[in-house]
């Protein structure tokens, strides 16, 4: 008799690694964790060995970039739960896939395996939530738990930590590898006991404020009434911060559309984010070039060749013009 073997693939962010957190609280179990950096989402190639004895759970990464992936496993026999918020294109429908999407800009996968899991850990989903710039989403579950501001005001600078460490161009960027954050987690019932006895969110948050502020000096590269775009340098701290960056920027001008590119070899990798006040936009701009992605209210670009930055810039005032 076969015994199962189970993979947990996930977003290697605030959202996936909450998501993971509240589903292994409620169902424990062994896994080889596949994870990585923010934007490596094609993770489910790592699972092609599956068979009819294996379960895959995935977390928070699109199925629209996984499909063949999906498709094979599936073939093969295996069973496969998936949550999620990004852009799907066709869902599969399959007696061994279980699908969890919802696709409004005011949700994330925390919050869909929260309602999946019927409230269960529902701190760790507004970790999620603030992490993935969704401060309305997150205080609203938060209130209907009756967190104060300052409990409210720890969970968000937690969340914001872990989603800050998933960013970078390569896993040598990070603070920590996405797995072992996640394994650091993984024994606490409660981030705020985590925040008190786990030293790493102290490393993390230092090293977030410190970027933050090589970041805060840089002045925007253009700028119209309803968007502005900043242009980073080719600098570690600079490849850790630029989506923490441009979440700042949206919330403290919510009015606003933000670009920021950060310059990589001939290139530039870019974060979007949409006004929060009309959170849409963002991912349909961003598929408009070849290695662009996301979701409506942030998406980006891994790779924008130097030579195609005005046209981004062209495009980008366009999608978001007054």
């Amino acid at each position: 008799m076969k015994l199962n073997k189970r993979y947990d693939v996930f977003n290697g962010d605030a959202d996936g690694i909450c998501s993971l957190q509240q589903l292994r609280l409620v169902n424990p179990q062994q896994a080889e964790l596949v994870t990585g950096l923010k934007r490596d989402i094609a993770l489910l190639e790592q699972c092609l060995d599956a068979d009819e004895a294996t379960e895959i759970t995935v977390l928070d990464v699109s199925l629209d970039k996984n499909r063949d992936a999906l498709e094979q496993v599936l073939i093969k026999g295996a069973k496969v739960f998936y949550a999620d918020h990004h852009f799907t294109g066709d869902v599969p429908k399959h007696k061994n896939f279980s699908a969890h999407f919802n696709l409004s800009a005011d949700t994330c996968t925390a919050l869909i395996v929260n309602r999946y899991l019927n409230n269960a850990f529902p701190l760790w989903a507004v970790v999620g939530a603030f992490g993935d710039n969704l401060d309305e989403s997150a205080k609203e579950l938060a209130d209907s738990l009756s967190l104060t501001s300052d409990e409210q005001g720890v969970l968000k600078k937690l969340g914001i930590s872990l989603n800050y460490n998933g960013y970078g161009f390569t896993l040598d960027d990070l603070i920590f590898h996405p797995a072992d954050l996640y394994k650091k987690i993984q024994p606490y019932v409660s981030p705020f006991d985590f925040v008190r006895n786990d030293g790493s969110y102290a490393v993390l948050y230092a090293a977030y404020c410190k970027d933050m502020e090589l970041a805060e000096t840089i002045l925007p590269f253009e700028k119209t009434e309803s968007a502005t775009v900043y242009c980073l340098p080719n600098e570690k701290w600079a490849r850790r911060v630029n989506g923490v960056f441009a979440n700042q920027l949206a919330r403290l001008n919510p009015v606003k559309a933000h670009a920021v590119l950060v310059a990589s070899g001939d290139g530039f990798r870019v974060s979007v984010r949409a006004p929060l006040n009309n959170k849409t936009g963002a991912d349909e701009l961003c598929r408009q070039f070849e290695t662009g992605g996301g979701r409506k209210a942030a998406a980006g670009i891994n790779f924008l060749p130097t030579e195609m930055r005005s046209q981004f810039i062209t495009a980008f005032k366009k999608q978001f013009k007054a």
